[in-house]
């Protein structure tokens, strides 16, 4: 049985939460002049992360639910010392975003779920960004290619 609708918007917005807190480390562990790349695309990645959690505190009271909060500090990995472990927790923080949106478009119709495609198709064109390949179903690691 699939969740419903208010469960899948709360797990993407919990997903959402820890995104914009590690976005938020990650970001303050690069240095915009060694690393420029790396460096706009987590600003970026923050950014996008921001606007579509905020689209899901809306959606979830629109529900007439408060949505859940986020969490004072989530836990990041101490070892972010190389921009390739920066960008490797922004790798695997974007395929989990992936796949709260995979859930999030079967949890949905209409004007929601194509915003959650866009959400996904977004989160999975940004795994490319941090040393991702393109596969067939992001977000599905059932049907990803092996």
């Amino acid at each position: 049985m699939g969740e419903t609708t208010l469960e899948a918007l709360r797990s993407a917005l919990a997903a959402e939460h820890v995104a914009v807190y590690t976005y938020g480390v990650l970001g303050a562990r690069t240095s915009r002049s060694a690393e420029p790349t790396l460096a706009t695309s987590l600003g970026a990645a923050y950014v996008a992360h921001r606007g579509r959690r905020d689209v899901l505190v809306r959606s979830i009271r629109d529900l007439g639910v408060e949505p859940d909060a986020a969490a004072p500090a989530y836990d990041v990995t101490r070892n972010l010392g190389t921009p390739a472990r920066v960008a490797a927790v922004a790798l695997d923080l974007e395929r989990g975003t992936a796949a709260t949106y995979a859930d999030l478009v079967a949890a949905t119709v209409d004007l929601q779920r194509r915003w959650a495609i866009e959400a996904l198709n977004d989160a999975a064109a940004r795994e490319l960004q941090f040393g991702g390949r393109p596969g067939n179903f992001p977000g599905l690691t059932e049907f990803a290619d092996r």
